[in-house]
């Protein structure tokens, strides 16, 4: 199961790309509330945002970005196209997930 939710829509030549990321995004900061320890950092690092194979954009986070983050983007494209978003996490853990830009 994808932890990526992307729609893409097309208006005037601009493809506008919207996301939902499912992840706890944990800052390291956080104590477990029941033995006091601290919470181990775990949070997106890199998401990278493609459009039939070419790279659009690339955004590098830190542990200051909120649970389950939302992205936007856009660029100059079409509809039909396939977009495709990726992320990587400070432990390594990965997701991808395609669409078809309405």
């Amino acid at each position: 199961m994808s932890t990526i939710k992307v729609r893409a829509k097309e208006s005037k030549g601009i493809v506008t790309v919207k996301a939902i990321i499912k992840h706890p995004m944990e800052t390291g900061q956080r104590k477990n509330g029941k033995t006091g320890e601290k919470i181990p950092a775990h949070f997106i690092q890199q998401v990278i945002g493609k459009a039939n194979g070419s790279e659009v954009i690339t955004i590098n986070w830190g542990p200051a970005v909120s649970k389950n983050p939302y992205v936007t983007f856009a660029y100059m494209g079409s509809k039909g196209d396939t977009v495709e978003l990726t992320w990587e996490d400070n432990q390594g853990n990965k997701d991808s997930k395609e669409g078809k830009v309405k």
